[in-house]
Protein backbone atom coordinates (compact mmCIF):
# COMPACT_ATOMS: atom_id res chain seq x y z
CA UNK A 1 0.00 0.00 0.00
CA UNK A 2 1.05 3.57 -0.77
CA UNK A 3 2.50 5.48 1.91
CA UNK A 4 0.27 8.30 1.02
CA UNK A 5 -3.33 5.97 1.50
CA UNK A 6 -1.93 4.56 4.76
CA UNK A 7 -1.55 8.00 5.97
CA UNK A 8 -4.76 8.94 4.47
CA UNK A 9 -6.78 5.98 5.78
CA UNK A 10 -5.78 6.24 9.06
CA UNK A 11 -6.24 9.47 9.34
CA UNK A 12 -9.94 9.33 8.42
CA UNK A 13 -10.05 6.73 11.20
CA UNK A 14 -8.78 8.71 13.75
CA UNK A 15 -11.15 11.63 12.46
CA UNK A 16 -14.24 9.15 12.80
CA UNK A 17 -13.17 8.08 16.26
CA UNK A 18 -12.32 11.42 17.66
CA UNK A 19 -15.61 12.85 16.48
CA UNK A 20 -17.43 9.37 18.32
CA UNK A 21 -15.78 10.29 21.69
CA UNK A 22 -16.15 14.08 21.47
CA UNK A 23 -19.63 13.16 20.85
CA UNK A 24 -19.60 10.62 24.08
CA UNK A 25 -18.26 13.17 26.15
CA UNK A 26 -20.63 15.22 26.15
CA UNK A 27 -21.35 19.53 25.39
CA UNK A 28 -20.21 20.09 28.80
CA UNK A 29 -16.78 19.47 27.98
CA UNK A 30 -17.14 21.61 24.53
CA UNK A 31 -18.33 24.44 26.38
CA UNK A 32 -16.35 24.14 29.57
CA UNK A 33 -12.80 22.89 29.87
CA UNK A 34 -11.52 22.70 32.71
CA UNK A 35 -7.11 23.16 33.39
CA UNK A 36 -7.34 18.70 33.54
CA UNK A 37 -9.73 18.35 30.42
CA UNK A 38 -7.70 20.97 28.70
CA UNK A 39 -4.26 19.05 28.70
CA UNK A 40 -6.20 15.81 27.90
CA UNK A 41 -7.37 17.70 25.04
CA UNK A 42 -4.37 18.77 24.02
CA UNK A 43 -2.46 14.99 24.69
CA UNK A 44 -5.29 13.13 22.62
CA UNK A 45 -4.61 15.58 19.55
CA UNK A 46 -0.93 14.79 19.83
CA UNK A 47 -1.58 11.66 19.89
CA UNK A 48 -4.19 11.44 16.92
CA UNK A 49 -1.59 13.51 15.39
CA UNK A 50 1.36 11.16 15.61
CA UNK A 51 -0.60 8.00 15.10
CA UNK A 52 -1.63 9.71 11.62
CA UNK A 53 1.42 10.03 10.39
CA UNK A 54 3.67 7.37 11.90
CA UNK A 55 3.11 4.17 10.25
CA UNK A 56 5.53 2.62 13.01
CA UNK A 57 2.79 2.92 15.32
CA UNK A 58 0.22 0.28 15.71
CA UNK A 59 -3.29 1.27 15.75
CA UNK A 60 -4.58 -0.98 18.25
CA UNK A 61 -1.78 0.50 20.54
CA UNK A 62 -2.87 4.33 19.93
CA UNK A 63 -6.72 3.31 20.16
CA UNK A 64 -5.71 1.58 23.49
CA UNK A 65 -3.91 5.40 24.45
CA UNK A 66 -6.37 7.46 23.50
CA UNK A 67 -9.45 5.42 24.79
CA UNK A 68 -7.44 5.52 28.28
CA UNK A 69 -7.26 9.28 27.77
CA UNK A 70 -10.64 9.83 27.06
CA UNK A 71 -12.49 7.59 29.58
CA UNK A 72 -10.41 9.13 32.64
CA UNK A 73 -12.17 12.11 32.18
CA UNK A 74 -15.52 10.74 31.99
CA UNK A 75 -14.81 8.93 34.76
CA UNK A 76 -13.91 12.17 37.02
CA UNK A 77 -16.90 13.77 35.44
CA UNK A 78 -19.19 10.95 36.92
CA UNK A 79 -17.45 11.07 39.96
CA UNK A 80 -17.91 14.85 40.25
CA UNK A 81 -21.46 14.19 39.82
CA UNK A 82 -21.92 12.66 42.77
CA UNK A 83 -19.84 13.63 45.35
CA UNK A 84 -19.67 17.61 46.50
CA UNK A 85 -16.20 17.43 47.83
CA UNK A 86 -14.29 15.75 44.47
CA UNK A 87 -16.04 17.78 42.51
CA UNK A 88 -14.45 21.07 44.45
CA UNK A 89 -10.91 19.02 44.78
CA UNK A 90 -10.72 18.75 40.94
CA UNK A 91 -12.77 21.95 39.46
CA UNK A 92 -12.08 24.04 42.20
CA UNK A 93 -14.40 26.52 43.86
CA UNK A 94 -15.70 30.08 42.90
CA UNK A 95 -13.32 32.89 44.47
CA UNK A 96 -14.40 36.30 46.20
CA UNK A 97 -12.83 39.21 45.10
CA UNK A 98 -15.44 42.32 45.65
CA UNK A 99 -17.45 42.10 48.91
CA UNK A 100 -20.46 44.80 49.89
CA UNK A 101 -18.31 47.04 47.79
CA UNK A 102 -14.75 46.27 48.98
CA UNK A 103 -12.06 44.70 47.60
CA UNK A 104 -10.48 42.07 49.08
CA UNK A 105 -7.03 41.65 48.54
CA UNK A 106 -5.67 38.64 50.20
CA UNK A 107 -8.32 36.59 47.76
CA UNK A 108 -6.48 38.38 44.75
CA UNK A 109 -3.68 37.45 45.93
CA UNK A 110 -4.54 33.66 46.43
CA UNK A 111 -5.64 33.80 43.19
CA UNK A 112 -2.34 35.46 41.92
CA UNK A 113 -4.16 38.36 40.13
CA UNK A 114 -3.48 42.26 40.84
CA UNK A 115 -5.61 44.81 40.88
CA UNK A 116 -4.95 45.99 37.02
CA UNK A 117 -6.31 42.05 35.88
CA UNK A 118 -9.16 42.78 38.10
CA UNK A 119 -9.98 46.19 36.42
CA UNK A 120 -9.24 44.50 33.01
CA UNK A 121 -11.84 41.90 33.99
CA UNK A 122 -14.31 44.52 34.56
CA UNK A 123 -14.12 46.74 31.80
CA UNK A 124 -14.42 43.76 29.72
CA UNK A 125 -17.81 43.51 31.37
CA UNK A 126 -18.25 47.05 30.71
CA UNK A 127 -17.80 48.24 34.27
CA UNK A 128 -15.00 51.16 34.36
CA UNK A 129 -15.96 52.10 38.13
CA UNK A 130 -14.84 49.66 40.81
CA UNK A 131 -17.12 51.81 42.98
CA UNK A 132 -20.06 50.52 41.20
CA UNK A 133 -18.97 46.97 41.61
CA UNK A 134 -21.38 45.68 45.09
CA UNK A 135 -19.82 42.11 44.46
CA UNK A 136 -17.78 40.41 42.54
CA UNK A 137 -16.86 36.34 41.92
CA UNK A 138 -13.57 34.43 39.98
CA UNK A 139 -15.55 31.33 38.74
CA UNK A 140 -13.96 28.13 38.63
CA UNK A 141 -13.33 28.49 34.96
CA UNK A 142 -11.73 31.62 35.25
CA UNK A 143 -14.56 33.91 34.47
CA UNK A 144 -15.22 37.25 36.35
CA UNK A 145 -19.31 37.00 37.10
CA UNK A 146 -20.22 40.65 38.84
CA UNK A 147 -23.19 42.28 40.34
CA UNK A 148 -23.41 46.01 40.16
CA UNK A 149 -24.88 48.22 43.09
CA UNK A 150 -28.84 48.62 43.13
CA UNK A 151 -28.59 51.86 41.81
CA UNK A 152 -26.15 51.24 39.01
CA UNK A 153 -27.94 48.45 37.81
CA UNK A 154 -29.83 48.92 34.66
CA UNK A 155 -33.54 50.02 34.41
CA UNK A 156 -35.80 46.65 33.45
CA UNK A 157 -39.39 46.29 32.68
CA UNK A 158 -39.84 44.79 36.04
CA UNK A 159 -38.92 47.82 37.91
CA UNK A 160 -41.31 49.86 35.99
CA UNK A 161 -44.67 47.23 35.66
CA UNK A 162 -45.31 44.88 38.35
CA UNK A 163 -46.45 41.24 37.63
CA UNK A 164 -44.64 41.42 34.26
CA UNK A 165 -45.67 37.84 32.36
CA UNK A 166 -43.08 35.50 31.51
CA UNK A 167 -41.56 35.22 27.99
CA UNK A 168 -41.40 32.62 26.26
CA UNK A 169 -38.88 32.28 23.37
CA UNK A 170 -39.23 33.08 19.54
CA UNK A 171 -40.08 29.83 17.41
CA UNK A 172 -38.31 29.38 14.27
CA UNK A 173 -40.68 28.44 11.46
CA UNK A 174 -39.18 29.19 8.41
CA UNK A 175 -35.45 28.00 7.56
CA UNK A 176 -33.43 28.31 4.27
CA UNK A 177 -36.73 28.45 2.70
CA UNK A 178 -38.33 25.62 4.47
CA UNK A 179 -41.51 25.62 6.62
CA UNK A 180 -40.78 23.80 9.71
CA UNK A 181 -43.72 22.64 11.35
CA UNK A 182 -42.89 21.40 14.71
CA UNK A 183 -42.36 25.43 15.68
CA UNK A 184 -45.57 26.30 13.95
CA UNK A 185 -47.73 23.90 16.07
CA UNK A 186 -45.77 24.57 19.15
CA UNK A 187 -46.54 28.03 18.65
CA UNK A 188 -50.09 27.36 18.14
CA UNK A 189 -50.28 28.19 14.55
CA UNK A 190 -50.28 26.51 10.75
CA UNK A 191 -49.11 26.72 7.36
CA UNK A 192 -52.18 28.73 6.73
CA UNK A 193 -51.62 31.30 9.07
CA UNK A 194 -47.58 31.27 7.81
CA UNK A 195 -49.04 31.69 4.24
CA UNK A 196 -51.13 34.29 5.28
CA UNK A 197 -48.88 36.48 6.81
CA UNK A 198 -46.11 36.46 3.77
CA UNK A 199 -49.19 37.70 1.65
CA UNK A 200 -49.73 40.65 3.99
CA UNK A 201 -45.91 41.78 3.58
CA UNK A 202 -45.84 40.39 -0.57
CA UNK A 203 -43.22 38.08 0.29
CA UNK A 204 -43.37 34.62 -1.42
CA UNK A 205 -41.99 31.51 1.10
CA UNK A 206 -39.18 30.32 -1.07
CA UNK A 207 -37.78 34.15 -0.86
CA UNK A 208 -37.58 33.93 3.29
CA UNK A 209 -34.08 33.03 4.40
CA UNK A 210 -35.18 32.85 8.06
CA UNK A 211 -38.99 33.70 9.78
CA UNK A 212 -39.99 33.60 13.38
CA UNK A 213 -43.21 33.86 15.67
CA UNK A 214 -42.41 35.51 18.62
CA UNK A 215 -44.31 35.20 22.08
CA UNK A 216 -46.94 37.60 20.40
CA UNK A 217 -47.78 36.30 17.59
CA UNK A 218 -45.70 39.03 15.43
CA UNK A 219 -43.81 37.68 12.40
CA UNK A 220 -40.28 38.34 11.26
CA UNK A 221 -38.26 37.43 8.73
CA UNK A 222 -35.22 37.95 6.77
CA UNK A 223 -34.96 37.40 3.17
CA UNK A 224 -32.36 36.72 1.10
CA UNK A 225 -32.09 39.76 -0.96
CA UNK A 226 -31.12 42.17 1.40
CA UNK A 227 -31.89 44.94 -0.58
CA UNK A 228 -35.90 44.41 -0.61
CA UNK A 229 -37.82 45.96 2.62
CA UNK A 230 -39.64 44.34 4.68
CA UNK A 231 -42.54 46.12 7.05
CA UNK A 232 -42.01 45.72 10.56
CA UNK A 233 -44.59 43.88 12.70
CA UNK A 234 -47.69 45.93 14.05
CA UNK A 235 -49.00 43.54 15.90
CA UNK A 236 -48.57 45.22 19.16
CA UNK A 237 -49.18 48.57 18.45
CA UNK A 238 -52.39 47.60 17.13
CA UNK A 239 -53.04 45.96 20.01
CA UNK A 240 -52.20 49.17 21.81
CA UNK A 241 -54.77 51.17 19.48
CA UNK A 242 -57.33 48.77 19.86
CA UNK A 243 -57.34 49.22 23.95
CA UNK A 244 -57.37 52.73 23.80
CA UNK A 245 -60.04 53.00 21.54
CA UNK A 246 -61.81 50.52 23.88
CA UNK A 247 -61.15 52.52 26.80
CA UNK A 248 -62.53 56.17 24.04
CA UNK A 249 -65.51 53.68 23.53
CA UNK A 250 -66.50 53.58 27.21
CA UNK A 251 -66.36 57.24 27.84
CA UNK A 252 -67.92 57.75 24.94
CA UNK A 253 -71.29 55.33 25.81
CA UNK A 254 -71.08 57.28 29.14
CA UNK A 255 -71.43 60.45 28.66
CA UNK A 256 -74.22 59.19 25.98
CA UNK A 257 -76.25 57.48 28.41
CA UNK A 258 -78.99 59.01 30.45
CA UNK A 259 -79.49 55.44 32.42
CA UNK A 260 -77.70 56.47 35.66
CA UNK A 261 -76.28 52.65 36.69
CA UNK A 262 -75.52 51.84 33.01
CA UNK A 263 -73.29 55.08 33.00
CA UNK A 264 -71.71 53.87 36.55
CA UNK A 265 -70.46 50.44 34.78
CA UNK A 266 -69.40 52.18 31.59
CA UNK A 267 -66.87 54.94 33.42
CA UNK A 268 -65.71 52.02 35.97
CA UNK A 269 -65.05 50.27 32.76
CA UNK A 270 -63.33 53.13 30.80
CA UNK A 271 -61.01 53.49 34.19
CA UNK A 272 -60.13 49.77 34.65
CA UNK A 273 -59.12 50.18 30.63
CA UNK A 274 -57.01 52.85 31.39
CA UNK A 275 -55.07 51.17 34.58
CA UNK A 276 -54.40 48.27 31.88
CA UNK A 277 -53.40 50.04 29.30
CA UNK A 278 -50.67 52.35 31.79
CA UNK A 279 -49.53 48.80 32.30
CA UNK A 280 -49.35 47.30 29.39
CA UNK A 281 -48.30 50.10 27.39
CA UNK A 282 -44.30 50.39 27.79
CA UNK A 283 -44.64 46.30 26.37
CA UNK A 284 -46.48 47.38 24.16
CA UNK A 285 -44.58 49.81 22.77
CA UNK A 286 -41.28 47.82 22.85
Amino acid sequence: MPAWLEVAIRSVCILIGLFIITKFLGKKQLSKLSFFEYIVGITIGDIAGTMSMDGNIRLAEGITSILIWSLFPIAISFISLKSKKFRDFVEGNSTVFIKNGKVLEENLKKEKYTIDELLEQLRKKDVFRLADVEFATLEANGDLSILLKRDKQPLTVGDVVGNVPSEKEPQTVVMDGAILDEPLATAGLNRGWLKNELDKIGVAIENVFLAQVDAYGQLTVDLYDDKIQVPEPQEKKLLLAAMKKTQADFELFALQTNHEEAKQAYEMNAKKMESLITKLEPLLKA
